[in-house]
Formats: C-alpha cells, structure tokens, sequence
C-alpha cells in the first residue's frame, strides 16, 4: 500500500518495494541545490534515485531538467508519479549503472544515492527492500559503481554529490578517485545517519556553493 510523506515540502509517494525517504537526506538535496546556480548548464543525473525524492528536491525551481536511474520497477514507477505531483520535469530510466547512461552524455551535476549498508547489517532495516540498502561486503559494491559512472559523464567543472554510511566509507571511497580523474572534496557528516561525499573533476577549480 503506496504512503505519502513530507520531504523538504515535496509529496512524496512509496510503498515497501522502495527504500523509504530519510528525512535526513534532504540535506543532500539542498547541498545540491546551492550549488547548482554555479555550475555548468546541462541536465542533473540521479543514480540510485529510489522513489526520486533527493533528486526532484534538488532541482525544484532551478528549471533544471533531472535524469533518474534505478533498476527498480517500482523505484521508476514512483519517481514518474512523484514528479508530475511536484511539476517537475524529469527523464526516468529503468537500467542499470552501466548500460543507463550513453557514452556521450555528461552532467554538470551528478546525485548518487546507492545501498551502502554492510550485508552482514541489513537486519537493522527490516522495513526496506534488501536491494535498496545492502552495498555487499563493506557496504561499497554499488557506491564504487557509482564512483566509475561519475567518472565517465561529470562535466568539466561540474560535482557529484555521493552519499554514502561513514567517514571510514568516505575515506576508501577517496583512495579509489584518482583513478578515475576524481578528486575528493568536502565531506559532511549527519551524526548517526550518513555523510555526503562531495567529488570534483580532478585539474578542474571546485565550485563554490552559492
């Protein structure tokens, strides 16, 4: 049975396939947010969108377009029917990280949201679907996929915003950037929730937030 709930003053609809929106994670959007007004223009690229809840907050009155991407039926189906409530323009693909994105296409600002929980902790989260929180072994398989599709379509001058379970998740997640042309950037913390990771192009001036 699909519920509703208040996420940064976005309706938004999901149900027990879908990971459940953290309040918390609208930080993310906002970060987001700010930083936009001084980034090249272009499309914003969500991974691992869930119901699209980070993404559609991100973008709300910047007139950016958004692309979301989940392998998830019922992560897409949700993401489609939260934008046309919040009004937004947005491009929802049913793929995986590898075959969602074209070779071509690069994004000024790229949101990534994966399953970063350590298998042997899922138990924690009883609520939520297993593909939406367990990230393998050390909690990083999918958030490393993540890393390799940043490095392929950020935009020259552009940032990524990956959210992740740790500081300690962060600092592996830092040593495997350079091989990619990345570079870490400002990690916030949000106590016992998460932190986000903040990624710029590797040779590029970081942008500031606005």
């Amino acid at each position: 049975m699909s519920q509703v709930m208040d996420f940064g003053g976005l309706r938004i609809a999901f149900d027990d396939r879908v990971l459940r929106p953290r309040p918390w994670t609208a930080a993310q959007s906002q970060w987001a947010g700010e930083l936009l007004p001084g980034l090249p223009p272009g499309p914003v690229l969500e991974l691992c969108s869930g119901a699209g809840q980070i993404g559609l907050l991100a973008v709300t009155g910047s007139g950016r377009q958004l692309v979301c991407v989940d392998e998830s039926d019922a992560a897409v189906d949700y993401t489609a029917a939260n934008a046309t409530t919040a009004g937004l323009t947005v491009e929802v693909r049913h793929g995986t990280l590898q075959t969602a994105v074209a070779a071509d296409e690069r994004f000024p600002l790229i949101l990534a949201d994966p399953p970063w929980v350590p298998s042997a902790g899922t138990s924690r989260f009883p609520h939520d679907p297993i593909s939406a929180i367990d990230g393998g072994a050390d909690g990083l398989a999918v958030a490393l996929d993540c890393v390799a599709v940043i490095g392929r379509h950020l935009a020259d001058g552009g940032v990524a915003l990956l959210q992740l379970g740790s500081s300690a998740q962060a600092t592996v997640v830092g040593r495997e950037l350079i091989g990619h042309s990345l570079v870490a950037g400002e990690l916030r913390g949000f106590g016992e929730h998460g932190v986000v990771l903040r990624i710029d192009r590797a040779g590029c001036d970081p942008v500031a937030a606005g």
